[in-house]
């Protein structure tokens, strides 16, 4: 094996050697025999000035390396470390193709050795990572990485990593390495040579064998102990719910190292388990900090099991289905003296099916995304015990190739071998043994319909996060086209030279031979691929027209949400319909042509090999995805239908982002009728669900009857009195008497002001993406605040949590966030002193969904802004304010930037609808000192 590995990293001028962009530091780390030998780094004179972003990045600037050496002084030295070594870097092309150029230019040979790739690496055996930056890698394997974009520190982390992710890679079976192999080669690195050498090593010594995997078949996968996950205590059915105070205490102290009674809690435990009992559906809100995750699972488990039913939990994020299952489901096993049986469903394209992944591993001449997720899988096998792709990190491309391999049902390739370790039957089979099955709001509803229905039967739910279950019907009830998973979904087919479906297809039926009379020539096929790939194209252009020519003037903004309707648009709109219904004639002649050469296939199929089984699942699959489109498309442009309809673009790249919906303004009938009539006890509960501390207003939206539902309302144990202070500025200018770009200004230099007094520390809540950016880039401009890390939604890449993450990790920070931060997002301690609202949270008057629900209610002689606009805002008012304290020890400054919570004779509805808090106005100046003297 070749032992010697060096690792690079460098800082540079830029990111373009040919363009003249040069090294100014240098680091390598040796590594020999499996330890660090030896470590050298230099700073390099680049004979250029370093531009002030690089500066910012790295904190080198002009004067530190001005006497340094240049490049050609220090390269005999990098040339010496490289002899005979692997060549290793994060990123690997990044810095190979830096060092090439300033080698050559000093005279000397490059360097044409084996190369490796820190991220490649980390993708194939850290499947599950959060994210592959050198940062995220080191703070998962807690690795000290204490100056990040300083060439030392990167190479020694880099360093350590590399160590990390060869260990683990030696330590993976060897059959699962044999396949790593045969697929490496198609990387942009070596490391099959360095698998190659791992296995040779392996064949020299004993393998020692991991316990907890198993072979199956032609993959490693991880040992599966049958049974859903349970909390311990004996299996007897004589329990009884702890009724008392004493009772209840007794029991949940054996959960804590310390507790501290929570009356609340206690409360809400009965107030659970008397609906179930009563047989009544309930609306619980439990303010922040009451313990509603234990408050509903314990009075959930004793129902289950006294009455011997199964208990839905369903939540609207994955983040808390996972807090459930990770830490509230352990804590429930140390309390409850009797066994419950929980199990974490999702719907069943979540589940890898391991038939078609083995097939798709006989498939060659694969791109480099369909190499690299093919590797991550089958590391993850001997991982995993879900088979859930939630799990993974995947690229788009990997996404794509999941849509191959995802479990869904079967008809040629139906090997009973793989039955057995099938994730998506074990996880419905558990479902059936379950006393709790925890899912989401989507699956809930899937129940409601007999062929999408998978969920064991149920009469009891619980429903967390309860004032999303109306939205979430909304988009169920509803549909959906967008451009871009329209087009991927066609182009998998393609034209028969293409060698895609199409092809493969035909090649299966030509290699049976039986009478083909009956079925389209290729040609034929070939023009109705093409006519049905222009239509599709022309069909979304005609929606982005129809938008343009409907949406108001909209000086400055690039993405619109307009209505459509049939009684309006004029030409634009008949040419839309027109379209709609070709592609929709195309489509079914599409579906038709494919369904006849299955037919012919299946009526000859007893020699099919199983690489063409496999193909045709993919074949039927896609058949199926076309019927849905088809079904979609008919639905929004040529049934009759009450739905709200509207078309989302953003008219920079209009084709490409361009989403039409489809989406009843209200559920509440549907809801009753097919949900809550044919349920026996739904708990609804979330920390916003009243307004002005009443209910009605969610018991109207979501189809209850207000006689017949009981109601709780439960208040955080917090002290707001003494945790929060609320701030109003009053030197702002009123938001609907300022144009946005004037208002943008004032806004910015109170943030300036505000950051400097809180020392970051800052979320500030939007209420639309344009106003965020503005914001977001007068700042920047105006280089007050160079030395926070300033984290922006939709403009710092990331996810939602890794966004948070990211805040969370700077001590000087402040996140910009719009709709998704009002909510669900979780900031203890001091890292979260300042929650700014830069206007109340209404939406805006022509957003398509709220414009329709507006004209029914005035239609039936109602009040629309207090019946749904009002409401709407003060639930998401609530939302963001529940940002700020998260325990009892936090603290924070509240700011309200909209005067109308002071002005208006509805501006009471919000603050009536937070607990009391101590409030405050003033100009800038004057908060400022109570905010200095505060925190």
């Amino acid at each position: 094996m070749l032992n010697k590995f060096v690792v690079v990293d460098l800082e540079t001028t830029g990111n373009n050697p040919k363009k003249g962009d040069k090294i100014i530091q240098f680091a390598a780390v040796v590594i020999e025999d499996g330890k660090i030998t030896e470590s050298f780094s230099s700073l390099i004179n680049p004979k250029r000035s370093i531009p002030a972003f690089i500066e910012e990045l790295t904190g080198l600037e002009d004067g530190m390396v001005k006497d340094a050496p240049l490049f050609m002084e220090i390269a005999p030295k990098v040339i010496a470390l490289l002899e005979g070594a692997y060549f290793v870097a994060h990123n690997v092309l990044f810095d190979l193709s830096f060092l090439q150029e300033e080698l050559i230019q000093a005279g000397f040979e490059g360097f044409y050795g084996s190369v490796l790739d820190t991220v490649e690496m980390a993708r194939i055996i850290f499947p599950t990572a959060d994210g592959y930056k050198l940062s995220d890698l080191a703070f998962r394997e807690d690795l000290n990485h204490d100056r990040p974009h300083q060439a030392d520190s990167d190479a020694q982390v880099t360093a350590e990593l590399f160590l990390i992710l060869v260990n683990r890679l030696s330590q993976l079976p060897k059959m699962t390495l044999r396949q790593l192999s045969q697929l490496s080669g198609g990387l942009k690195s070596d490391l099959q040579q360095l698998i190659d050498e791992i296995i040779l090593e392996i064949d020299q010594s004993t393998e020692t064998w991991d316990e907890t995997l198993e072979m199956y078949n032609t993959l490693a996968l991880k040992k599966f102990a049958s049974s859903p996950t349970s909390t311990s205590g004996q299996n007897d059915e004589h329990f009884h719910y702890p009724i008392s105070e004493e009772d209840k205490i007794d029991m949940v102290t054996k959960g804590f190292s310390s507790y501290e009674k929570r009356m609340g809690q206690f409360q809400m435990m009965d107030g659970v388990y008397e609906a179930f009992m009563s047989g009544k559906h309930t609306l619980i809100e439990a303010g922040t900090g009451v313990g509603k995750s234990l408050a509903y699972l314990l009075p959930v488990a004793y129902f289950a099991k006294q009455n011997k039913l199964r208990v839905i939990v369903s939540t609207h994020t994955i983040q808390l289905q996972e807090q459930l299952i990770h830490n509230e489901i352990p804590l429930l096993a140390k309390i409850l003296p009797l066994e419950v049986k929980t199990v974490l469903l999702k719907g069943r394209n979540h589940y890898i099916s391991l038939e078609k992944f083995a097939l798709s591993l006989l498939e060659e001449n694969d791109n480099y995304d369909t190499t690299l997720t093919k590797m991550q899988i089958l590391v993850w096998l001997t991982e995993t015990k879900t088979g859930d792709r939630d799990e993974l990190n995947l690229s788009s491309g990997g996404n794509l190739f999941w849509n191959k391999i995802k479990n869904e049902q079967t008809i040629f390739a139906m090997n009973k071998v793989w039955q057995e370790k099938d994730f998506y039957l074990r996880a419905k089979n558990e479902a059936y043994q379950a006393d709790i099955i925890i899912t989401n709001h989507s699956l809930l509803l899937s129940n409601l319909s007999a062929e999408t229905s998978f969920l064991p039967d149920f009469d009891y739910a619980i429903i967390d996060e309860g004032h999303h279950f109306e939205k979430v019907a909304s988009q169920y009830f509803g549909r959906s086209l967008d451009y871009l998973s329209t087009r991927l979904l066609l182009s998998q087919f393609g034209q028969y030279d293409q060698h895609l479906l199409f092809y493969e297809l035909d090649s299966i039926v030509e290699s049976i031979k039986s009478k083909k009379e009956n079925v389209t020539p290729p040609e034929k096929i070939n023009k109705l691929t093409s006519d049905l790939s222009y239509e599709m194209d022309e069909f979304f252009k005609l929606t982005a027209l129809y938008a343009k020519s409907n949406s108001a003037e909209r000086r400055g903004l690039n993405r619109a949400k307009v209505r459509f309707s049939h009684d309006k648009g004029g030409k634009e709109k008949n040419a839309l319909v027109h379209s709609a219904e070709r592609f929709a004639f195309l489509l079914k002649d599409l579906q038709t042509v494919i369904t006849a050469r299955l037919n012919v296939i299946k009526e000859n199929n007893n020699s099919l090999s199983s690489r063409h089984k496999g193909k045709l699942e993919e074949i039927i699959s896609f058949r199926n995805d076309l019927e849905d489109l088809r079904n979609t498309v008919q639905d929004c442009f040529i049934k009759e239908s009450n739905d709200v309809k509207w078309i989302e673009v953003d008219f920079r790249s209009q084709q490409n982002i361009t989403t039409f919906y489809a989406q009843p303004a209200f559920v509440a009938a549907s809801l009753k009728e097919k949900f809550f009539n044919c349920k026996k006890g739904i708990v609804l509960t979330s920390a916003t669900l009243t307004v002005n501390h009443s209910f009605d207003y969610m018991i109207k939206e979501i189809g209850l009857s207000k006689d017949t539902t009981l109601t709780m309302s439960i208040s955080s144990p917090f002290d707001y009195q003494s945790q929060v202070q609320l701030l109003i500025p009053e030197d702002l200018p009123e938001i609907n008497a300022t144009s946005l770009d004037d208002y943008v200004i004032a806004i910015t230099e109170h943030i300036i002001t505000i950051a400097e007094a809180t020392k970051g520390r800052m979320l500030i809540l939007f209420t639309a993406h344009d106003m965020l950016k503005k914001t977001y880039e007068l700042i920047k401009e105006s280089g007050f605040l160079n030395d926070y890390a300033i984290i922006a939604q939709g403009i710092t890449s990331g996810s939602r949590s890794r966004l948070t993450r990211n805040f969370q990790r700077y001590d000087k920070a402040i996140l910009l966030g719009t709709s998704s931060f009002w909510e669900g997002i979780d900031i203890p301690g001091e890292d979260l002193s300042c929650l700014i609202m830069v206007r109340l949270p209404f939406s805006p008057p022509d957003e398509p969904l709220t414009e329709a629900k507006c004209q029914v209610i005035k239609q039936k002689g109602g009040n629309a802004f207090t019946e749904y606009s009002l409401p709407e805002a003060v639930l998401r008012f609530k939302q963001g304010f529940g940002r700020l304290i998260r325990t009892e020890k936090d603290r924070g400054i509240m700011m309200v930037f909209d005067k109308r919570i002071i002005t208006t004779k509805y501006g009471k509805a919000f603050l009536q609808s937070i607990p009391s808090v101590p409030m405050k106005k003033g100009n800038i100046d004057e908060l400022v000192e109570i905010i200095d003297k505060w925190l």
